[in-house]
Formats: structure tokens, C-alpha cells, sequence
């Protein structure tokens, strides 16, 4: 129990720091170029990883070996692609609406597990996807007035998230955890680098320190959830990941002076309730076809 309890300590605070960290790109990428903050956000996610991953028993040059290197390296280019567009939006529809229709990710991941993996989704987790759905839509529509195309960032961004974790669901069945990660920080790095420096920008001295705590949010808030997930099952982490949103949502409006409708509310009780229902579920499956046939360890 008190592992259980540490645990749950990494996770909330991994999730406290991601808000943070979101917090934070979304005030430097009023000042700077996205791009820019997000290649110098990334160049620090990739020197904790490599770091890591050195001082690992397994070190680096195992964690290059893998069997889908296609699909690794898709899967850079993918989540650098997602938080491209996760920055963007920031800056664009607030920290509050973007947190709340990027929450649709994991929904938008049990529908394309489908045709993509093969999985089978029964009709209660199908409900539960129309739900979700429903939910966006009532998110995008704030004011009950015209769509903006703005509103389309995060939900892009949320789609790139879901085929980034198809993929990583995918490689995952014969690539270790470390390659993945390897993969993910290391190609994404290096796209990145291809064309952020044409965005280069100087920092003002009264900006460093938050950059700098941009850095430590990313490196910590990874480590905190690695530890996090050591430590407890994934179907306990995932539902508190929703908690970044409360999270997101109270440094909108504390710091940011965003304001939160009704629709937004309602919608993301829904995309959440949806979310949590299909974890849930597809835990509960597992669960009894481990009892019909138990799994060799």
C-alpha cells in the first residue's frame, strides 16, 4: 500500500508539472516564435532521455535495436508534429480550450485501434467514442456561433497524439520500452533542428529563468511519470491524467485571465466521462481474460 501511494505521488505530480510546463509555452510563445520555445522544450526532453538511457544497465547502443525502425521513426516525427501544433494552439484558443479538446486523444486512440491494430471495440466502448465525440463538438462550438478554424489546432494535435500512441502500441509488442523512448526524443530532435534555428530568437535576460523552468518541467515531469508507472498499473495512471486538465484549466484562468463557458464545461465532463468509461472497460476485458487464461510470468 505504501508503494501504491508513492505511486499515485509521481503520477499527481507529473501532472502538475506537464500544466506547468504548458502554462509556461503558452506565456514564452507570446514573446517568441512556438517553434522556437518548442525545439529548445524538446532539446531538453532529448538530453534527459539520452541522459537516462546512459546511465541505464542496458545504455544507449541497446536501445537501438529495434524491429520497426520505419515505424520509430514515424513515431518522432509524429509526437514532434503533435506538440508543434499543441504550442501553436496555445497561443491561439488559450490554454483552457486546448487542454479540454485535446483531452478527446484517448477516444480518438480506442477508434483507430480498430482499423489500424485489428483490435475488437464492443458496442459499449463504441457508445462511449459517439459520446466522447459529442463532447468535442460541444467544446468547439463555445458560444453556440461560428466554428472557428482556429479551434481545429488542438484537434489536430489531439489526432496526432492518438496515431502516435496506435504506433507506439504497435512497436511495443517486439521493441522495448527504452527504444521507443530512444526513438521518440532522438528523431524528433533531430527534425526539429532541421528548421528551428531559422526561428532562432534572442532571450531576454528576465525570460531566461523561465525557460530554464521549462526545461526542468519537461525533465521532471517525465521522470515523475516513468517512476509513476514502475510503480502502479496503467490503467490506474491513466484516469488521473484527466486531472491535468482541472490542473490547465486553474493556471488559464489564474494567470492567463481565460474565460470558461458553459459549453466548455459540459463538453469536457462528457469527453472525460467517455475516456475514463473506455479505460474502464478495456481494463475490465483484460481483466477476465487473464482469469479464462491466466498469462505465464
Amino acid at each position: 500500500m505504501k508503494w501504491k501511494l508513492h505511486g499515485y505521488v509521481f503520477a499527481l505530480v507529473a501532472i502538475v508539472l506537464f500544466a506547468t510546463q504548458d502554462g509556461l509555452s503558452k506565456h514564452l510563445a507570446t514573446s517568441y516564435p512556438p517553434i522556437f520555445i518548442t525545439m529548445i522544450r524538446y532539446w531538453a526532453f532529448a538530453a534527459f532521455v539520452l541522459l537516462g538511457l546512459a546511465r541505464s544497465h542496458a545504455g544507449v547502443r541497446q536501445a537501438t535495436v529495434t524491429r520497426h525502425p520505419v515505424l520509430q521513426m514515424l513515431r518522432g516525427l509524429l509526437l514532434i508534429g503533435e506538440i508543434l501544433l499543441f504550442v501553436f494552439s496555445l497561443t491561439q484558443v488559450g490554454l483552457a480550450m486546448t487542454q479540454a479538446i485535446f483531452q478527446a486523444a484517448p477516444i480518438l486512440v480506442t477508434a483507430l485501434s480498430v482499423p489500424l491494430l485489428g483490435e475488437r471495440v464492443g458496442w459499449r466502448r463504441w457508445v462511449a467514442v459517439t459520446a466522447g465525440m459529442i463532447g468535442v463538438l460541444i467544446i468547439l462550438s463555445p458560444t453556440g456561433g461560428r466554428l472557428s478554424a482556429a479551434l481545429l489546432l488542438p484537434l489536430a494535435s489531439a489526432l496526432l497524439f492518438a496515431i502516435y500512441s496506435v504506433a507506439t502500441r504497435a512497436v511495443s509488442y517486439k521493441d522495448s520500452s527504452s527504444t521507443s523512448l530512444l526513438y521518440t526524443a532522438v528523431v524528433g530532435a533531430i527534425a526539429i533542428s532541421l528548421f528551428g534555428p531559422l526561428y532562432w530568437t534572442p532571450i531576454s535576460s528576465s525570460d531566461l529563468p523561465l525557460l530554464a523552468a521549462l526545461c526542468i518541467c519537461g525533465a521532471l515531469s517525465h521522470y515523475c511519470l516513468i517512476r509513476a508507472y514502475a510503480i502502479l498499473e496503467a490503467s490506474e495512471v491513466q484516469p488521473l491524467a484527466y486531472l491535468q486538465l482541472v490542473a490547465g484549466t486553474g493556471i488559464a484562468v489564474s494567470f492567463f485571465g481565460e474565460q470558461i463557458s458553459r459549453n466548455m464545461i459540459v463538453g469536457a465532463a462528457i469527453v472525460v466521462a467517455a475516456g475514463v468509461f473506455i479505460m474502464w472497460r478495456g481494463s475490465a476485458q483484460l481483466e477476465c481474460a487473464d482469469s479464462l487464461y491466466p498469462r505465464r510470468r
